[in-house]
């Protein structure tokens, strides 16, 4: 390992710190332990990465800091793992240094009993050529063989929120994501701010491989609230796992197989990591392609369906030797002519009959593994069609005998038990609202504005006149069409003979007078969301509505929205948390949108001044992204949307520059476009527990703004924007691996090692699939690199060299953008089933479908067909050709026939 000469700490009296400095940072370290207490970029010295100013409440026994080291051994033909690290019992360490370190410390005093046994261990911080790094030796003293069967390294910096401001968070916070890909694995530490410095964490030699990702549990007391919702918590990256494998997650499936080392009686390793600034959450992978690591770009990511042919695209100089899947045959491999010095190609095909998670090992000359984790679902049509139909056999509720009167209703379904949720201690969950309870009926709504199907939708008609527009939702006086926060209640007193659960932990769950309550303006988007899907399903197959006609339905929406943001006489307001952004608001512009065409315009105009209002107010304010929690993502939608739409622009980009922040790409299906959500399992989940969820609401919610802003980027192939067009893109499928192959919406996946697994209550899965729906497109477009590439769409490229044509492979195929055109296509029924683009006749051809395959819906008649040129460097002056449509309420529109149809453009 080439490390140059280190700058010799300066030792300051009184502190009880070493501080040190290098090229690229400035720090210090905590004068008695030697893990990092500070840490500042030369890009930007006024920003410090760690907890400096909150280190004194963690500084004890049984906290984990940078620097620190946990493993777990045994010697010989011992068949026990001996637990061993550095927090547990810390004793103030010798401190020294060498002409090729900052500090060096002998850490066998304060690491247990590792010195009975022999194994010596040594830490060094070291200053690598400008960067900092930290260096461990482990050496084995004893006359047998020593396994460590778990090596782990903890991470941590300014993740803790407690105490501070929203501004304050938003300032000085920051987020850490793993890349969990062996020997090309790497973790990022990116600032809430959204813009830079931020950091990148890299191996220092082929040793030190990423193998797992730990949550680090810690049992001692803190004022800072260890594991909760304003501190998330530390990990450790773990360069072995084997002995975690065979105790605490014995019967999961890891990310990686998990492996040990055995050290040789007198034998020694080194492992390492480099700390690396970047300006820019888009000079992260090159950053870390630039430090010598293979870095992946996956497309459209590493989501893909069984029809979905995807590409892989590494940037490195090493030669493959041998690419592997697991489970066998999960998709298959085949390499790609680039003709390129710096990247390598592959084309990967899923099998037809995979599902489910699938692993990628490339093995390079060098030695090194490089793993990617792929996710397979089915066709995105069947998705939908295996949602629908799950939530109309299992998760129809009937009992009209409940006291509660939550019957008939699309209710949360619990997988381990294959029932209903009927008791909670968290009542919305079991009572039909807030986002726990309503998630269900959302997911069956959403579903409908795509797919109807005269027997769902007869079925979600008969909960809105029975249940809902009855019970949920009030009728009459001043406060009509309030949303309850939950049906069902604990309240014996209320109901003495309602069998409530005894195992149950009942204390602090609502009574009936909590749960009746109309003020949470969050309920609002769910049950307006749920008559207005009616109404778009009754647009697009008029038989599907026996009961209500669909503008009912589309008024009903929009008098749910003018309560949420309305006054009672004594002019109190309705509900609270209007003034910050809803979880899938976007639908309400969608709504505005329906009220314009179908001539309600007053209504459209009271609706824009409430809207125009919020997006008023939050342009004076410097962090506008607030909810009900301490810190959150769900506000950046709305405040976006609204923003943008009464262009307030500077709003609008402050709101993508903050989701950067919170939402990686890396090359894992779990973590790329995930926007950070760690509480949501103790308000939606069966196993409640503080845990970074994979692909809960944040993930398609966020992916909203993000993919819009694309759409208005002009240059879309430059680095920035294939950084925002891959983490919208990740973010917009993650909600479809949720959905399994019989259509069980999990409301989430489990990231902790000794589970992985989907949680088994449907939840809050309602908000990510309504964002899943309404973000769907099929995006083409020519990368400098890669050639023609689609993020959601197979390309064909066969004919000529001057036609190029997609076949949408997205959930909804109701919508693309050609890139390079400018040119943004969406229909409102049917599918859009292929593009064809010639530029030697400077046209573009879109052949429709009234269904698209694997779909059960109701055949579309016609489709209405929108479309507009965005700002794309070198855009066309694009033309739709009217002749032989039909000029429509709803725009022009093309009439199936045979179940087909076609449009052209012009330029």
């Amino acid at each position: 390992m080439n490390i140059l000469l280190g700058i010799l700490p300066l030792l300051l009296p009184f502190t009880h710190a070493t501080t040190f400095s290098t090229k690229h940072f400035t720090g210090v370290f905590d004068d008695d332990s030697g893990v990092l207490k500070s840490l500042k970029s030369s890009l930007d010295s006024s920003f410090d990465f760690s907890p400096y100013d909150v280190f004194a409440n963690r500084s004890g026994n049984g906290h984990y800091h940078t620097g620190d080291l946990t493993l777990r051994y045994r010697v010989g033909d011992s068949n026990s793992w001996i637990d061993a690290d550095t927090v547990k019992d810390r004793v103030p360490l010798a401190k020294g240094n060498t002409s090729r370190s900052i500090l060096s410390s002998n850490l066998d005093q304060t690491i247990g009993n590792v010195t009975n046994d022999r194994l010596f261990i040594t830490r060094n911080w070291v200053d690598y050529q400008g960067d900092l790094a930290v260096n461990f030796t482990l050496r084995n003293g004893n006359t047998e063989p020593i396994e460590i069967g778990s090596l782990g390294f903890p991470i941590e910096f300014n993740s803790i929120f407690t105490d501070r401001t929203a501004v304050e968070t938003r300032e000085k916070c920051v987020l850490v994501d793993p890349f969990i890909g062996l020997q090309a694995g790497y973790a990022q530490v990116t600032r809430l701010l959204g813009q830079g410095p931020h950091l990148v964490i890299t191996p220092l030699n082929l040793d030190t491989k990423f193998e797992a990702w730990r949550f680090l549990t810690e049992d001692t007391d803190t004022s800072l609230a260890y594991q909760s919702q304003v501190f998330e918590g530390n990990y450790e990256w773990q360069v072995y796992s084997k002995a975690y494998a065979e105790q605490e997650w014995k019967g999961v499936e890891p990310w990686n197989p998990p492996t040990s080392l055995v050290l040789s009686p007198g034998a020694s390793i080194s492992f390492g990591l480099r700390f690396t600034a970047v300006s820019s959450v888009d000079e992260i992978e090159p950053t870390v392609s630039s430090l010598g690591h293979p870095v992946a770009v996956g497309i459209p990511g590493y989501v893909l369906t069984q029809d979905l042919e995807g590409r892989l695209f590494v940037n490195t100089t090493l030669k493959p030797d041998s690419v592997e899947v697991s489970p066998d045959d999960c998709l298959s491999v085949t390499s790609l002519d680039l003709r390129s010095n710096t990247w390598t190609g592959y084309k990967l095909i899923p099998n037809k009959d995979a599902f489910g998670r699938c692993r990628v090992e490339i093995v390079y000359d060098t030695g090194l593994k490089h793993a990617l984790h792929y996710y397979i679902t089915e066709a995105g049509p069947s998705t939908l069609t295996n949602a629908g139909r799950f939530l109309e056999e299992n998760q129809w509720y009937t009992d009209t005998s409940d006291p509660f009167g939550r019957a008939p209703s699309i209710i949360t379904h619990d997988r381990s038990v294959n029932g209903p949720v009927l008791q909670d201690n968290r009542v919305w969950i079991a009572g039909l609202s807030d986002e726990g309870g309503a998630g269900s009926f959302v997911v069956a709504a959403m579903k409908q504005t795509i797919q109807p199907v005269a027997s769902e939708v007869a079925k979600l008609e008969q909960f809105v006149n029975e249940t809902v527009w009855s019970r949920l939702q009030l009728t009459n006086g001043s406060t009509a069409y309030g949303v309850r926060k939950s049906l069902f209640f604990y309240d014996p007193d209320v109901m003495p003979e309602y069998d409530y659960d005894p195992d149950i932990y009942w204390p602090g769950s609502w009574d009936k007078d909590a749960a009746y309550l109309i003020d949470r303006a969050y309920d609002y988007v769910h049950v307006s969301c749920l008559y207005w899907a009616l109404y778009r399903a009754g647009r697009i197959a008029p038989s599907v509505l026996t009961l209500r006609p669909p503008k009912w339905y589309l008024l009903q929406a929009y008098k749910t929205v003018l309560f949420t943001f309305g006054s009672q006489p004594d002019g109190s307001q309705n509900t609270y948390y209007g003034d910050l952004g809803l979880m899938g608001e976007t639908m309400w512009m969608y709504l505005l949108d329906d009220l314009k065409v179908e001539n309600y315009t007053s209504e459209a105009s009271k609706m824009e001044d409430i809207m125009r209002s919020r997006a008023k107010a939050w342009s004076t304010q410097e962090d506008p992204f607030g909810s009900e929690q301490a810190w959150d993502c769900t506000g950046q939608e709305g405040v976006y949307l609204w923003s943008k739409y009464f262009n307030y622009t500077a709003t609008a980009e402050k709101t993508i520059t903050s989701i950067r922040g919170y939402m990686p790409t890396v090359a894992h299906w779990g973590w790329n476009g995930n926007a950070r959500r760690y509480w949501d399992f103790t308000t939606a989940g069966k196993l409640s527990r503080i845990e970074r969820q994979i692909h809960h609401y944040g993930s398609s919610l966020n992916a909203l703004p993000i993919l819009d802003n694309y759409r208005s980027l002009t240059n879309p192939t430059s680095q920035s924007s294939l950084y925002d067009l891959r983490i919208g893109y990740g973010g917009n499928q993650g909600p479809t691996t949720n959905v399994a192959d019989d259509g069980f919406g999990s409301m989430s996946f489990h990231s902790f090692p000794e589970t992985l697994a989907w949680d088994d209550y449907t939840g809050d899965y309602g908000p990510g699939f309504l964002g899943q729906v309404l973000g769907a497109v099929t995006i083409l477009l020519k990368h400098p690199e890669f050639g023609w590439v689609s993020f959601g769409g197979n390309v064909d490229t066969s004919s000529t060299n001057s036609t190029v044509a997609v076949q949408p492979r997205d959930t909804v195929r109701r919508r693309v953008y050609l890139a390079d055109l400018g040119l943004d296509v969406s229909i409102d029924a049917g599918a859009i089933s292929e593009v064809r683009v010639s530029y030697s006749e400077s046209r573009v051809e879109i052949d429709m479908v009234d269904r698209a395959d694997g779909s059960e819906a109701v055949p579309a008649t016609r489709a209405a067909v929108g479309y507009s040129v965005t700002s794309v460097s070198g855009a066309r002056a694009i033309q739709l050709q009217t002749g032989g449509l039909t000029k429509g309420r709803y725009g022009w529109e093309v009439k199936f026939v045979s179940g087909e149809g076609t449009v052209v453009f012009d330029w």
